[in-house]
């Protein structure tokens, strides 16, 4: 119960705050909110993680609908396990929410910008988190 909480939670999150920039912005338009630090930056992202791989909308909408198999069956088979519950359900929403992206327009949606950082989303952010804490958990359980 608690992953499908989390992958809607997050899916929501992601859907909802693409379409919100989507709205505010036109195509690499940034608005700064710390000088020099942040901003909102709207970029279309062809690619993978980095721009890695540019147009191969086909290669990842495959990796990511077996990405999102593997994962659920890692959710059953470790639902007693907190951390991975947790881990697996941040992935999880993570991949489906850039999977809609890739599926309803041919690209992602990115806009959070650390100008030292490559732009990125909310789903990558889950993404990221949750695989830095099933890194944890695994670490933990050795």
């Amino acid at each position: 119960m608690a992953s499908v909480i989390i992958v809607f939670v997050i899916l929501l999150l992601d859907q909802l705050s693409k379409a919100f920039i989507s709205g505010i912005l036109q195509l690499n338009q940034t608005i700064p909110l710390i000088k020099g630090v942040f901003g909102l930056t709207l970029v279309h992202n062809r690619g993978a993680a980095f721009g890695l791989f540019r147009n191969q909308v086909y290669l990842f909408i495959i990796t990511s609908i077996t990405a999102i198999v593997l994962i659920y069956f890692g959710l059953k088979d470790n639902r007693h396990n907190k951390y991975y519950v947790v881990s697996l359900s941040l992935i999880l929403a993570g991949a489906i929410g850039n999977l809609i992206d890739r599926l309803r327009l041919g690209y992602v949606i990115d806009f959070l910008n650390f100008y030292i950082w490559p732009v990125f989303n909310v789903a990558d952010s889950s993404i990221t988190i949750g695989a830095v804490l099933l890194g944890w958990a695994i670490l933990r359980k050795k």
